[in-house]
């Protein structure tokens, strides 16, 4: 560590993710407090931190090491109040875990790139970085010097001056981890499918409806045809189309059924739709021609597709291949250990049930609970971190003793008796390959890819393999750099993010002032009614954005109850769900001071400006300014009464 004079302090940081609270509760406990306790105060801030997170620079000032999630750190970097702020200066040693992530627009990213500019500058006493990955990856190269490339960019965003790894002849704790046993376990598809082809002809039915009677059958279920369906719900907007609108949305609930049949059980696909359907029912008022004849169709359809999905003759063969590894693994021992990595949170559900009513694996003593995020998600009901860290728990203790988690857990969940990884059905990258397989850590383990014979999901791990071959020959060729030609060029890819990022941030502030917020119109995506004016939104502390005209409230309803958010939010509450009578969601109610306002999400609008029509995407992407919310003027305005407010 840097030594500033006699001043010296450390802040490491975890990525944001599935398991952020225990990765820095498990850094805390197991690698620093153990060794420096006896000397240095060290402290753990996480997500769900109360006084912690809402004093982080108070903390900082009185700790020598700080855990931290990276948004934590950022938030303080960037925060206006005294007791929230910190420096750069603050620190003299910054680690960044799982350090692969620095690069685009994360937040370990941005966190380098604010520190890339204060030493551009010139200025002084800033940290030492040290980064700590197991795979800095390819980037996707195809090509030795395009794996090189990317390296050296991550490098550069890191402000690394060297590359350290350990290598298979080092001894101790650095020596190479001993790699578990791969195996392809590899299924072929069904040979008859009348629950998958039932869903497609469904399907082209409604491409009749729209017009486009001759779509390509081969591509439902296809991630290709998903990107297709989600450009056609693009169009239904712009062009206030409300039929294709609603025709995209409901082929891509298909499609999901598709993928879920294509990973689970026939019932869980039917269960998706019918879902979605009796959540329709509910929440739509019908009145329009395109949706009552998606309901009906799908309602004189509804018994043959259960009749179908419950029909075993038709199983999805992939779980037959799971069920031969999981009773291979845990009928030879009790201690066995394992994690399935899948696509989805949905999946991972399903697969519990699954688990849960097979007789032959819960006769061996199989103890599973799924593992997914904390984020907001439309098919399942998110984990709060509580409920994560529990479940990461009983797992380490052994009262669970299989996982079930997307492939977002894979990073730095540190569980040495796990014996058995099982990616199934994933498509993904090098890194997260293994990343995955690094979650075997039992002296004798095993590590299973379980996808179709001949799939593009079994091409890429293959794929994988290669670039993670590439990937050790870029390392060992930029550690092999002359040190003069390798600190140019650093610097060099160093002064190009800088420029490339003032360009991008020049360009956002060319787009705000393109159109006066009084000129653009924002039309709910669900009915295409126009429901407020640019000049309606505020934004609060510079992030929740809030429609404060009185006479909006006219467009929507409410919620009988408030939603519940796990985490304390800094200065406000949520209250209830907000809809547009269409039933389209737009957000939920924030209760800030005395003030109630709805928070809107621009992805559930379109913005009608005096040239175009667009798809809202993202809120400070948006062709024009956003005033910050003024409370004082707000109350004035609304005549509440300013004396109940703590400040």
């Amino acid at each position: 560590c840097v030594v500033i004079g006699d001043f010296w302090r450390v802040v490491c940081v975890v990525i944001e993710g599935i398991s952020s609270v225990h990765l820095v509760q498990q850094h805390y406990q197991h690698e620093f407090l153990p060794v420096l306790k006896d000397r240095y105060k060290v402290i753990p801030i996480s997500g769900d931190a109360g006084e912690e997170r809402f004093f982080f620079a108070n903390f900082v000032k009185e700790n020598d090491v700080v855990i931290c999630t990276a948004q934590i750190l950022q938030n303080a970097l960037i925060h206006q109040s005294e007791e929230k702020h910190v420096e750069m200066t603050d620190f003299t040693l910054l680690i960044i875990d799982e350090c692969h992530h620095t690069h685009k627009n994360g937040v370990y990213n941005k966190l380098m790139e604010e520190y890339l500019i204060k030493k551009l500058r010139g200025e002084r006493n800033l940290p030492q970085i040290l980064g700590l990955t197991a795979s800095p990856g390819t980037g996707r190269a195809t090509s030795m010097e395009k794996a090189v490339e990317h390296i050296m960019q991550v490098c550069a965003n890191l402000d690394t001056w060297r590359i350290m790894s350990h290598n298979e002849q080092s001894n101790g704790p650095a020596a190479v981890t001993k790699q578990p046993e791969k195996q392809y376990d590899l299924v072929s598809e069904r040979a008859q499918d009348p629950f998958g082809d039932e869903l497609k002809m469904l399907m082209l039915r409604i491409h009749e409806f729209l017009g486009d009677p001759d779509f390509p059958f081969s591509e439902f279920g296809t991630q290709t045809y998903e990107q297709k369906i989600v450009e056609m719900e693009k169009e239904g907007v712009v062009e206030s189309n409300r039929k294709k609108r609603t025709c995209a949305l409901h082929l891509r609930k298909y499609n999901d059924a598709l993928f879920i049949h294509d990973t689970v059980r026939m019932i869980d696909a039917f269960r998706h739709l019918d879902r979605f359907y009796s959540e329709e029912k509910i929440t739509r008022p019908l009145t329009d021609e395109s949706e009552r004849f998606l309901l009906w169709m799908y309602d004189g359809e509804r018994d043959r597709l259960q009749d179908l999905a419950n029909d075993a003759r038709y199983e999805n063969p992939k779980l037959s291949k799971l069920e031969d590894i999981l009773r291979d693994l845990f009928q030879s021992s009790s201690d066995s250990r394992g994690i399935i990595f899948t696509r989805t949170r949905q999946s991972t559900h399903d697969l519990h049930d699954w688990i849960q009513g097979n007789a032959g694996l819960q006769a061996i003593g199989i103890k599973t609970a799924p593992l997914t995020g904390a984020g907001q998600s439309n098919q399942t009901k998110p984990m709060t971190q509580n409920e994560q860290l529990e479940v990461i728990e009983r797992f380490r203790k052994g009262h669970l003793n299989l996982l079930l988690s997307t492939s977002v857990a894979e990073e730095g969940m540190d569980i040495p008796q796990c014996n058995i990884v099982v990616r199934y059905g994933l498509m993904t990258n090098e890194t997260s390959m293994i990343q995955a397989r690094g979650r075997a850590r039992h002296e004798e383990s095993r590590y299973s890819f379980l996808a179709q014979t001949g799939s593009k999901e079994m091409r890429r791990e293959i794929t994988n393999e290669t670039l993670e071959g590439l990937m050790k020959q870029a390392i060992k060729r930029v550690q092999n750099m002359p040190e003069r030609e390798y600190l140019q060029q650093i610097k060099e890819l160093q002064k190009e993010s800088i420029i490339e990022r003032q360009v991008k941030n020049q360009r956002k502030d060319d787009l705000k002032g393109l159109f006066n917020p009084d000129d653009v119109i924002l039309h709910c995506k669900g009915c295409n009614t126009a429901v407020a004016r640019g000049s309606d939104i505020r934004v609060v502390e510079n992030s929740q954005y809030v429609n404060v005209n009185a006479n909006f409230k006219v467009y929507y309803k409410v919620s009988a109850t408030s939603i519940v958010f796990e985490k304390k939010m800094d200065g406000w509450s949520p209250g209830r769900s907000v809809r547009c009578h269409c039933g389209q969601n737009w957000g939920f109610e924030m209760i800030y001071k005395n003030a109630t306002l709805p928070i809107v999400s621009i992805k559930n609008f379109a913005i009608q400006t005096p040239e175009s029509r667009v798809s809202g995407k993202k809120w400070k992407s948006v062709p024009f300014a956003v005033e910050d919310f003024n409370y004082s003027q707000y109350c004035q305005e609304n005549l509440l009464d300013l004396s109940d407010d703590d400040d």
